[in-house]
């Protein structure tokens, strides 16, 4: 018999390319490891890690249509980064279609891409599993993973000021997720160490 786990997995498998479901495979299995290693739980960050990229290559016209009929509206930017605009309709997707409840794995796949001010543990998971399993190839792939192993934030914001300054550099648009997540890890370093609470 199959349990919740492989039954998302099958609905994702039949969505996607295999070059992309193995991705996933190696996200969720990424998600648990970091995980385990950070305190967060494994299972949600298993399922939010073979969830991800669910609608990655679903057309952009059908992922509005599953943000819209959460009642959500799609902005420029998302219309015109597509990688950007999967997050958000995957995320109503495995409500809508799937029926996921778990509101952390659900957020967890809304910004596994951008980020967020008020990032929490699972979504921090998720985001640096989506970077450094085993199938990624990118300049700095390696320190993002070193990083990963030593402090989850620092994966975080060494990735977030990667990202930035490859999209600045390319004038491409930046999601304002994406700025805020990098400030807001920032902020709370700058609190900690100031021994503000």
């Amino acid at each position: 018999m199959l349990n919740a786990l492989d039954e998302y997995a099958a609905a994702v498998r039949q969505r996607l390319s295999q070059k992309r479901y193995d991705h996933c495979v190696n996200v969720s299995k990424t998600a648990a490891r970091l995980a385990g290693l950070y305190g967060a739980n494994a299972e949600k960050a298993r399922l939010a890690g073979i969830l991800h990229d669910i609608t990655k290559e679903t057309p952009v016209l059908e992922q509005v249509e599953y943000i819209e009929k959460l009642g959500g509206s799609v902005s420029f930017l998302e219309l015109n980064r597509p990688q950007v605009l999967h997050q958000r309709s995957g995320a109503a997707y495995c409500r809508l279609v799937l029926g996921v409840t778990d509101e952390e794995v659900l957020c967890a796949v809304r910004f596994h891409t951008t980020g967020r001010r008020g990032i929490t543990l699972l979504e921090k998971v998720l985001f640096t599993a989506d970077l450094i399993s085993p199938d990624r190839e990118y300049p700095d792939v390696e320190t993002v993973r070193l990083l990963a192993e030593k402090s989850l934030d620092d994966a975080v914001i060494y990735s977030l000021g990667f990202t930035l300054k490859q999209l600045a550099g390319g004038r491409e648009l930046i999601h304002p997720d994406t700025l805020d997540c990098y400030d807001y890890l920032l902020e709370e370093r700058i609190k900690e160490s100031n021994g503000i609470s």
